[in-house]
């Protein structure tokens, strides 16, 4: 590993398992001490486990990231381990795949929270102590569905055209402070997540065969993938970098 992370302190949401926990591993890996804040602490140990055992810095924190006491208890716990963080990896989410008009407005109001409102409370917690140090680094998860609409997908994707003007606009508030805000936006990627959405899709009559991923995006992702894009927003090596969408979808969006 280069060490582009060397001596940064960063917590990600959501760095349990799959692009996530690629992340965990590939941050640490690269010099960081992380704190990774999940619903699924058991997985989020296990991801520490991992860390620790290569020789990083890891804790596990349990919170459900759209509750606001959780998140700044989580975020006030990883500061007291670790100092307060100067990388904020807003990477938790989840899929709801149906039917608009099968949508419930539980499931509306469920999934903007898990998905955006999410990435307001982590940012509000961690950004005094980014601002305190100077400046920080904040990618955010987003998808190609912030601008590829997909049938079956109207909440997904509508929650994810929010994650991509929230990135952009705490870049333009905080730039003058030392903040930068980027997203990474993957295609179709091979994790639990994922591969749920291309079952979910197939049953409900849209293609996503083999066939039809080789012709959006020549193969399915894997999570390490993403995880060197996100590295590479949240490291120096993308000092004037600000604002943008970086797309990890080998031309999908492209054409």
């Amino acid at each position: 590993m280069t060490g582009r992370l060397q001596g940064k302190i960063a917590i990600i949401s959501g760095g349990a398992t799959g692009m996530g926990g690629a992340a965990s591993l590939l941050f640490a890996a690269e010099g960081a001490a992380v704190a990774i804040i999940d619903r699924n602490l058991d997985q989020a140990q296990a991801r520490v486990a991992e860390i620790t055992t290569a020789g990083g810095r890891a804790i596990a924190l349990a919170a459900d990231v759209s509750d606001a006491r959780q998140v700044q208890a989580a975020v006030d716990a990883a500061t007291a381990a670790h100092g307060p963080a100067n990388v904020l990896f807003n990477h938790a989410g989840t899929i709801v795949i149906k039917p608009f008009l099968d949508t419930t407005e539980e499931e509306w109001d469920w999934l903007h929270a898990v998905n955006v409102k999410s990435m307001f409370l982590m940012t509000r917690a961690v950004l005094p102590g980014m601002i305190a140090q100077g400046g920080g680094s904040i990618v955010c998860t987003s998808s190609i569905s912030a601008v590829a609409a997909t049938p079956m997908e109207v909440l997904y994707g509508t929650t994810k055209g929010a994650c991509h003007q929230f990135a952009r606009t705490i870049a333009v508030e905080f730039r003058d402070r030392g903040i930068r805000c980027n997203a990474v936006c993957p295609g179709f990627v091979r994790t639990p997540h994922g591969l749920r959405e291309v079952e979910d899709l197939t049953r409900l009559g849209v293609d996503a065969s083999d066939a039809a991923m080789a012709a959006l995006q020549g193969r399915i992702a894997e999570p390490e993938e993403v995880a060197r894009a996100a590295l590479f927003l949240a490291s120096d090596d993308a000092s004037f970098i600000n604002g943008t969408h970086l797309f990890v979808d080998n031309a999908f969006t492209a054409v």
